[in-house]
């Protein structure tokens, strides 16, 4: 995901200028040239899946987790393929401020998915190969939908039908779809890279199961983010394609006051209800009371976290893709993964490190993208 969403973060910063320049005819050869390099990377990402398994018992991971996250990664090879599609489209859809079609066939489509996902996984007992068809079907649906409207004529000049133009100038669309995929899976393999070192702690299963329950409601709070990032990240790239900047600086200061303060009410949230919420996700006593356990940490984090992609969204709008990745680099590789592998191992920190370095690193990543903003 993090290198299908990032190489497809590419269409922010053209499709966005273009957008603001007047150039409408290009949004759709920018479309089609992200699907051809997407597709193309997808084919060769499908080796990873085809092996998880034996890769995770490689790197040492339990054999019951290598196995079920082996037979999860082969299901879900469809859904790779969906990525490679959506992302460009929704890039390409938010260019044009044309939000709304996107958010109802999201909701339609998660109403679908949460029914089946009951009737597959417990059920009918599908388990993880019923979450993964619920998945995989739940995008191809999103794709068909949004493909029907782009296709109906409703873009305008913006998608005039497909062309070999798509197939003109790949090597610099590559270059910075690769810069945009970087600056993104940097960020989101630190992540993973958290949930991967909990299997090695003592108590694997539950650590996992704790961390991932964490990590699951970080994501959602993130949904807010992410949802300024796409705003903020349309806006900077249409006011710079207009030769508005001075526009452009005064829409971060709003998304940037707007994203703290949502972080603030989402986290006053989940410490009052830190008694009841881990119930939600586990039967399980010992996970439970590390979820609890971990509740301070993961508000601190959210707090960070949630203003943290606004200013990821202007990089991206503005086409500082390479630079934001050299930033990502010293913030989480340099400092955040050797830090967690310190505390978590040799101090015995446990599981709490990956929240408390991912805050201090997070903490790190916006005072240096303080340096680069005023650039703008």
């Amino acid at each position: 995901m993090g290198i299908m969403l990032g190489m497809g973060s590419a269409l922010e910063t053209l499709c966005g200028q273009a957008y603001g320049a007047g150039q409408l005819d290009m949004m759709g050869i920018y479309l089609q040239r992200s699907w051809v390099i997407l597709n193309t990377t997808a084919v060769a990402l499908c080796f990873l899946y085809i092996f998880a398994a034996k890769l995770l018992r490689l790197i040492g991971q339990t054999e019951a987790i290598s196995e079920e996250a082996g037979m999860f990664a082969i299901w879900m090879i469809p859904q790779l393929f969906m990525y490679a599609m959506n992302f460009p489209i929704a890039k390409f859809l938010q260019a044009q401020s044309k939000i709304m079609v996107m958010a109802v066939v999201a909701g339609v489509v998660l109403v679908l998915h949460t029914v089946f996902s009951w009737l597959l996984m417990l059920k009918l007992g599908w388990g993880l190969v019923g979450a993964a068809v619920v998945l995989d079907a739940s995008w191809v649906v999103i794709v068909a939908a949004l493909l029907a409207y782009i296709f109906s004529g409703t873009c305008g000049r913006a998608w005039t039908g497909f062309s070999w133009k798509a197939f003109e100038n790949l090597w610099g669309f590559v270059r910075l779809s690769l810069a945009s995929a970087v600056m993104l899976c940097l960020e989101v393999w630190y992540y993973m890279a958290l949930i991967l070192f909990a299997g090695y702690l003592k108590n694997a299963e539950v650590s996992v199961d704790a961390l991932s329950i964490c990590m699951n409601i970080l994501g959602w709070t993130l949904m807010a983010a992410l949802g300024m990032n796409a705003a903020i990240s349309v806006r900077v790239s249409n006011e710079l394609g207009a030769a508005h900047p001075r526009t452009a600086k005064f829409s971060l200061i709003v998304a940037v006051i707007s994203s703290f303060m949502v972080g603030l009410v989402l986290s006053a949230i989940l410490l009052a209800t830190q008694d009841v919420y881990p119930s939600l996700f586990s039967s399980d006593s010992s996970v439970q009371a590390l979820v609890k356990e971990l509740t301070p940490v993961l508000a601190l984090c959210i707090v960070i976290n949630n203003f943290q992609p606004v200013l990821s969204g202007v990089a991206v709008g503005a086409g500082w893709q390479a630079a934001v990745a050299y930033v990502n680099i010293a913030c989480y590789y340099l400092f955040g993964v050797p830090l967690g592998l310190i505390f978590g191992f040799k101090l015995d920190w446990g599981v709490k490190v990956s929240f408390l370095s991912s805050s201090i690193i997070l903490e790190v990543t916006v005072r240096l993208f303080a340096v680069i903003l005023p650039l703008i």
